[in-house]
């Protein structure tokens, strides 16, 4: 079997280069094991704005450009519902920080994101004597929906295989890639955090941090919007049930769920949530972070045919279909990267 490219992990990353391959009429074999959680567990949310100090988000603009478009074409392509328009709001806390909501709503680039019609909490469940504040271009991508039925394509192309990569049997030769029975040109490695079991790539300084939801149903909320407060509540599609998120753990590197973030979560919630509500579930993952807080792109040092694309750490809805289109274009137009995401930031490290 002989294709353009073998890509191995089918996250957010992975399907995001998917996309840009399949819309360039470009052959590809996706390999995957499930052993990433990241995505799955994401709470899905795409938002141009920082909200706990107020600033902008890397290249925002640029990202909601290609991402949102991008969605749209797997929606149509799959006939599945992905892309949840919903407000973002958040509950300030002080005067002060109403007045740094305002004051951020006059700098470049947060603009045309921040309403400075701040908005009356009319919701009794809901604690916000200072009000809300309301994001603009906003909106939750169903990251589940969104990887299972992009398997079942791909399964359909022909082009899953759902198997761990064991790289050790992966041939580099002046004539292409060989991986058992598959040759190919090129080969893109997007494995989230699973890049530290990589030899190739396993000395970029992919951090990983872990994060934990909870699922709570509480059937008085009826709430409409995603609330950021001390902690993320968003609405999810099942009746009265909310993501609550999410937790920031450093050396903890396993999928396990906690008792310890599950009551940091609790905590902060009650902070503002006033009526009864039950926990139904609790997920964990690893998110893909790097130390600068931007993605890992571009060419292994010595095998140029060798990619990378990870790092999407917390907006990897937002940010994928955009370091993806960079990779393709850098590969295939020969297109320099953005140099903030090139992996050549780390060539002395």
């Amino acid at each position: 079997m002989e294709v353009d490219y073998i890509i191995v992990g089918c996250g957010l990353a992975g399907i995001a280069f998917c996309e840009q391959l399949y819309s360039n009429q470009k052959s590809f074999v996706v390999f995957d094991d499930q052993s990433q959680q990241s995505s799955l567990v994401a709470g899905g949310l795409y938002n141009p704005v920082v909200l706990k100090r107020f600033s902008k988000v890397w290249k925002s603009k640029e990202q909601l450009d290609l991402a949102i478009p991008a969605y749209q074409n797997i929606e149509d392509r799959l006939d599945v519902k992905l892309d949840y328009k919903i407000p973002v709001r958040r509950r300030f806390t002080s005067l002060e920080e109403q007045n740094n909501w305002f004051e951020a709503s006059d700098k470049e680039g947060l603009k045309p994101f921040l309403n400075t019609n701040l908005i009356a909490n009319e919701n009794d469940a809901i604690d916000a004597d200072f009000k809300l504040g309301e994001v603009s271009e906003t909106g939750k991508i169903d990251t589940i929906t969104l990887i299972d039925n992009y398997k079942i394509w791909l399964q359909g192309l022909n082009s899953y295989c759902n198997e761990t990569f064991n790289h050790n049997q992966l041939e580099v030769k002046s004539t292409g890639i060989h991986y058992k029975t598959i040759k190919t040109k090129q080969i893109v490695f997007a494995e989230g955090f699973g890049l530290k079991q990589n030899p190739y790539f396993n000395f970029l300084p992919l951090n990983g941090t872990k994060g934990e939801l909870l699922i709570i149903k509480a059937p008085k909320l009826k709430l409409d919007y995603v609330l950021k407060s001390s902690a993320f509540l968003i609405p999810l599609k099942e009746k009265d049930q909310y993501i609550v998120g999410a937790t920031y753990e450093w050396t903890d590197k396993t999928n396990n769920i906690t008792q310890k973030a599950k009551e940091e979560l609790l905590n902060k919630l009650k902070t503002f949530l006033k009526c009864d509500f039950e926990v139904v579930n609790q997920v964990a993952g690893i998110r893909p972070t790097v130390k600068d807080r931007r993605p890992l792109v571009g060419a292994h040092p010595e095998h140029k045919n060798m990619f990378v694309l990870n790092g999407l750490g917390t907006r990897g809805v937002m940010i994928g279909p955009y370091i993806a289109k960079q990779l393709f274009n850098h590969i295939e137009n020969d297109m320099p990267l953005d140099d903030e995401i090139n992996i050549s930031r780390f060539a002395n490290t």
